[in-house]
């Protein structure tokens, strides 16, 4: 089978992608060996350290699996989805599920952890979500996931901070959807300041059991509200 030369540019690139679409488009089924190195080189224009990238690539894609002493193997013929999209095509409320153990406990650690400078930063974020009542519904959602970022990085676990950030783009989107299809701020500009003032209070003062049970039942209230739409 002939692959086709590629143009010199990023070569490693084009190997991965040329290759990626003989797996995904069925020319090799899972379980077929893939041809060798040298004539994979060959079919490609490419030397054998490009196509040894090549295929550590889609490995990491989830589509090849080395056997050593027998070759490279198709596993899969759709490349694994990563973290990011697996988090944009989930129902919100899976979402939150999961949103409610990973920031329940953050909270906790950030009433042991925090410092000075973490409850300057919770009482300003929460001043700006209470500033942003004043402003449309995009601004007063953004402004309430920055407090809840506040917190996440007063618990001081940069894989929690990492997890939670992988989290903002979602939230933000289906946040602001639920604000506006149930007019949550119809009412009341500053929904939720009792509960959000609650936390803030509860991590400066270093209680992680009210720090805890403030994030979880305001979450808990989220939740509720999502499951309705």
């Amino acid at each position: 089978m002939s692959l086709g030369a590629l143009r010199p540019s990023p070569l490693v690139e084009q190997a991965t992608d040329r290759l990626r679409e003989q797996i995904t488009g069925g020319a090799w089924a899972v379980g077929t060996k893939l041809p060798g190195e040298v004539a994979l080189a060959e079919s490609l224009g490419v030397g054998r350290s490009t196509v040894r990238e090549a295929l550590r690539a889609l490995a990491g894609a989830g589509l090849v699996q080395a056997r050593q002493g027998s070759g490279v193997f198709v596993i899969a013929t759709s490349p694994r989805q990563d973290w990011s999209t697996r988090l944009r095509q989930a129902a919100i409320t899976d979402v939150y599920e999961v949103r409610m153990v990973v920031e329940v406990e953050a909270a906790q650690l950030a009433a042991r952890r925090r410092t000075d400078d973490d409850v300057t930063a919770l009482r300003g974020a929460l001043a700006g979500r209470r500033h942003a009542a004043h402003a449309d519904d995009a601004a007063f959602v953004a402004a309430d996931i920055a407090l809840h970022v506040a917190v996440v990085a007063a618990a001081h676990n940069p894989v929690l901070s990492s997890l939670f950030t992988e989290f903002v783009p979602v939230l933000q989107r289906r946040l602001l959807d639920m604000v506006e299809l149930l007019s949550l701020r119809s009412a009341d500009p500053n929904h939720g300041d009792e509960g959000h003032a609650a936390l803030v209070d509860a991590v400066a003062a270093g209680d992680a059991e009210a720090a805890g049970r403030a994030l979880r039942d305001e979450l808990r209230q989220t939740l509720a509200m999502l499951q309705s739409l």
